[in-house]
Formats: C-alpha cells, structure tokens, sequence
C-alpha cells in the first residue's frame, strides 16, 4: 500500500507557507492574462489550417467540443486550486488524493507534455521568425535553419532560432516570476490586439457560400478535429502551477482558469468561421500561416504582416508560460523527494528554481534544435487528456475523503461535472492515432523504471 501513499493536505499547505519560498506577487489579470498566453499560439495561428481540412466549416463545432471538454475539467482543476494552493498543479492534487504512484506517473507524463510542448511551439516560432527576416531581405545559413532531416533534400544541422529563443525565455523565467508575467502580459495584449484585428477585418470578406456544405466529412471528422484542436487550448492548467505565487490563491486562481478558457474559446470560434468563410477549406492544405493566408486571400497584405507578428509574440508567450509550468512541477517533485534536491533550490535574489529553470530550457531548446517534431501535437494531447481525467476523479474522491475542506470555489455539479469531463476526455483520446498511445505508453513504462530505481526509496514519505 506504500505506492497509494498519499500527502497530508495540511501539512502541504502549511509547507508552502514557510519562509525562503516561491514569492507571492501575481494576481487575477496576472494570471488570466498567463492563460491567454498560453492557449493563444500554435492552435489559432497554425492548427486552424490543419483543423480546416478535417472537418471543413465544421470546424468551429470542433473548437466548441473541445472547449467543452476543457471546460468540465476547468471547473475541477479551480476546485482543487483554490483549495490546495500549492505549486505542482494535478501532481500536487494527485498526491493528496490517489496516492504516490498516480502522482509521480502524472507528474511524469506533465514533465513531457509540457517540455514537448515548449519545443514544438519554438520549431513553429522559427519558422515564422526566419519569414520575417525574410520579409527585410536577410536569411540564415541553410545548415542553422532547421533541424537535421527536417527539409529533404536539404543539409540542415540545427535551427539556431528555436534553440535561442528559448534561451532567451529561459534567462527571463530566471530572474523572477513578476518580471516574466510583465512581459507576458505586454506580448498578450498586443497579440490579441492582433486577433481582434482580424476579425473587425475579416469579416466583411466572408462569403457565406463557403460554409456550404457545412459539415463534408461527417461527424466523425468534427471529433478527429477536436481531439487534434485540442492542443489549442492547452495552457489554461499551467495557471495553477503559480499557485505559490499568487497573493490570494482561493480567489485568484478560479478567475484566472475560467477567464482564461473563456475568453479564448471565443477567439477561436469566431476567427475560424471567418477563415473558412474567406477561403475554401481545402486550400488550407499543407498551409502553416492559415490566418495570414485568409488576409492575403482577401487582399490585406498589410493586415497579414501584423497577423505573423502576432504569431511570433503568440508563440513567445506559449513557450514561457508551458517551460515556467514545467518547472513548477519539477520543483514540486523535487521538493517531495521524488527528483534530486538540487530542482527544488530557490535562488535567494531571484526567488525562482534557478537551476531547474536552465536545465528545462537547455535540454527542451536543443530539442527543439536538433529533433524534427512533426506528430507532437497529438502526442502532447495525450497527456493532457490523461491529466484532465484524473483532476476531474480526484475532485470527486476528495469531496468524499475531505467533505470538511474549505473550498473557496466548489465545482458545481460534483459528481456529474467531473464525470462529463472524464467522458469527454476519453473520447477525444479515442479518437488520437496509435502510434500516439504507442509512444505514450512507452514514456509511461519509463517513468515506472524511474520510480522503482530511484523514486520510491527517496520520497519523503518513505518508511512513514
């Protein structure tokens, strides 16, 4: 029974309260505006194309099923994070609820979906930078472009954009949590300045006809594209890695989850029915600029320069606000025993886990350099559908083990909210590929190898 050995709720808390800690200075639009820096990137500035040609118009059915689904688990994850304000976010609940072994194969599968993540979004966000160079006339040396194998036919070693800009992001999320949620904000409301562009544009080249058929692929389609948009809004559970850090977490952090997913929820319905009424969906195809691609199709090339702009700032902030996320679950793995020591350290000026920081941001940056990563979104959806489902099962065994617990915010609904968000996650993890769920097992097996070889002995719940 030492594998379902849980954590002391309390005793947790009171942990995270004791001198030399994180420091507590975000507050509700800190951290709403960290979710929609999160969510807004790689889904609405490229999975809109790829999302476009798998179930046409229907498309923004799929964002609103997915939205859905995030939504249910939405509601569970700002129970728990108004209740256990701690860093780690569905580790951390996982380990007071389901016990040791489920938290360390969650925090597990985290530490790759965000880390992946982050390298993902850095390929995507060289790619736009090297067009905008391109745009002023300057263009790197083939070889630095892109990662070895990544362009046939073409001699490429390492894509030397990817890998600094998250040395850059690194070296911001060094110095200081309230430092990094400033410029964030600064990169989000101007991105969304960009969006909101867009759509006051793009709507009056809408041709209705375009929407016709609807839905040419059938409904099986719509969920194929909902379980690949999903990716589009992962980000919104990162807010509750800051649960440290914020000044008052039982209020602040159900704002910033719900606000988060509410607002971009309604970006993305709204700028994929107007691209797919400017464009035929089919000529998103093989397109990874699908919003520029529906301006210029209309004519306003001007407007498409500052949508790739977008993109790049869009990015920037998805890649800090998922590598930040992953640190907070290092630290808190590390700070129950279950990694080294040395990931748990807080530096004593910047007040943030120094040395987890870098090694996060030079291990996943040379990734992103080196490894062409073309089937990591779905691979990425995967883990976070798992975590999803187990969030929604621990809000529902918590109300039975903890009824006494205060809970700033109590997820209505309990136990049929938490119930829907685990059907609808299982569902549009049915609908992922196999050589997905291969992969992801595989990273899971693992993760059990590292458990039993190093883990399970150094818990500090260990021979308690």
């Amino acid at each position: 029974m030492s594998l379902f050995r849980t954590k002391n709720l309390d005793t947790m808390v009171a942990d995270a309260r004791t001198p030399g800690g994180l420091k507590k200075v975000l507050g509700p639009m800190d951290l709403i505006l960290m979710g929609i820096g999160a969510i807004v990137g790689t889904g609405i500035f490229v999975l809109t194309g790829t999302g476009a040609v798998t179930a046409g118009p229907a498309l923004t059915l799929s964002f609103v099923i997915a939205a859905i689904a995030c939504g249910f688990a939405a509601l569970c994850y700002a129970e728990f994070a108004s209740s256990v304000p701690v860093a780690g976010s569905i580790y951390t609940y996982s380990y007071v609820t389901l016990g040791e072994i489920v938290a360390w194969m969650i925090g597990w599968d985290l530490l790759l979906e965000y880390g992946l993540a982050t390298s993902t979004v850095a390929v995507g966000w060289s790619g736009y930078f090297q067009s905008l160079l391109e745009g002023f006339g300057f263009m790197l040396p083939e070889a630095f472009r892109a990662a070895p194998g990544a362009k046939p036919g073409v001699d490429t070693l390492f894509n030397l954009p990817a890998f600094l800009i998250m040395m850059v992001l690194t070296w911001m999320l060094s110095l200081g949590v309230r430092e990094s949620a400033r410029v964030n904000n600064v990169m989000v409301l101007i991105k969304t300045g960009v969006v909101l562009l867009f759509i006051f544009v793009g709507a009056s080249y809408v041709k209705p006809g375009n929407w016709q058929p609807f839905m040419p692929f059938g409904a099986g389609s719509v969920m194929s594209a909902a379980a690949l948009v999903f990716f589009a809004f992962i980000g919104f559970d990162a807010v509750t890695s800051a649960a440290e850090e914020v000044k008052n977490p039982a209020k602040d952090l159900p704002i910033g989850i719900i606000g988060s997913l509410g607002i971009c929820t309604v970006l993305y319905v709204i700028v994929s029915a107007i691209m797919t009424g400017i464009v035929p969906f089919m000529q998103f195809k093989g397109v990874d600029h699908p919003v520029s691609l529906a301006l210029k199709y209309a004519g306003q090339d001007w407007v498409a320069g500052f949508v790739d702009l977008a993109a790049i700032l869009g990015m920037s902030t998805v890649m800090l606000v998922m590598a930040y996320g992953q640190t907070r679950i290092l630290y808190a793995m590390s700070r129950d025993g279950l990694l080294p020591a040395k990931l748990s350290t807080v530096h004593p000026k910047y007040g943030t886990p120094y040395f987890a920081t870098w090694m996060v941001g030079i291990i996943f940056g040379l990734i992103a350099a080196v490894v062409p990563l073309d089937v990591l979104a779905e691979l990425v959806n995967i883990g976070t559908l798992a975590a999803f489902s187990l969030v929604s099962l621990a809000v529902i065994i918590l109300r039975k083990k903890r009824p006494d617990l205060h809970r700033a915010f109590r997820c209505p609904g309990v136990p049929v909210v938490p119930a829907l968000a685990i059907i609808f996650c299982v569902a549009l993890m049915s609908f992922l590929s196999w050589h997905t769920w291969v992969a992801f097992v595989i990273w899971l097996v693992i993760g059990l190898v590292v458990y039993f070889g190093y883990a399970r002995s150094r818990s500090k719940l260990n021979g308690k």
